[in-house]
């Protein structure tokens, strides 16, 4: 991916910032401008929280180019305590097993390397059980 749009997508990436809509009050991630809710235009900006629970996950035992060095890894669907459901790589779990329903923290986490040990770094959002503290 190009070094614009990964400064185009910093928000999303660092914070979880989606929309919200102005029409039905639907809370939107990632942002895409038309609320999937009610068609509205959507274009209102909303931090959200970073809390959320585990909606169902897995662990990939054999990782896409860019990721080999993290397998095994275990993918959520978490779903946000606003509404939406996203999907990040679950992190910081140590022993402790992963259940449905677990309440996790969206953190700041280096997601790979873009181009080798030269290359650039791409952070972005992984969550983790809650209750571990700063890391």
């Amino acid at each position: 991916m190009e070094i614009p749009r990964h400064w185009r997508l910093k928000k999303q990436r660092y914070a979880l910032i989606g929309e919200v809509c102005p029409y039905c009050d639907g809370k939107i991630f990632p942002p895409r401008d038309v609320c999937p809710h009610c068609g509205g235009e959507a274009r209102n900006v909303y931090p959200f929280s970073g809390k959320g629970t585990v909606y169902s996950y897995t662990v990939m035992q054999d990782a896409p180019a860019g990721y080999e060095s993290q397998a095994p890894y275990t993918v959520a669907l978490v779903k946000l305590e606003e509404g939406p459901v996203v999907t990040a790589q679950l992190t910081d779990l140590g022993e402790q097993a992963v259940e449905i329903g677990m309440p996790v923290e969206m953190v700041t986490r280096k997601l790979r390397e873009d181009g080798g040990a030269k290359g650039m770094l791409i952070y972005g959002y992984k969550f983790r059980p809650v209750g571990l503290g700063p890391h």
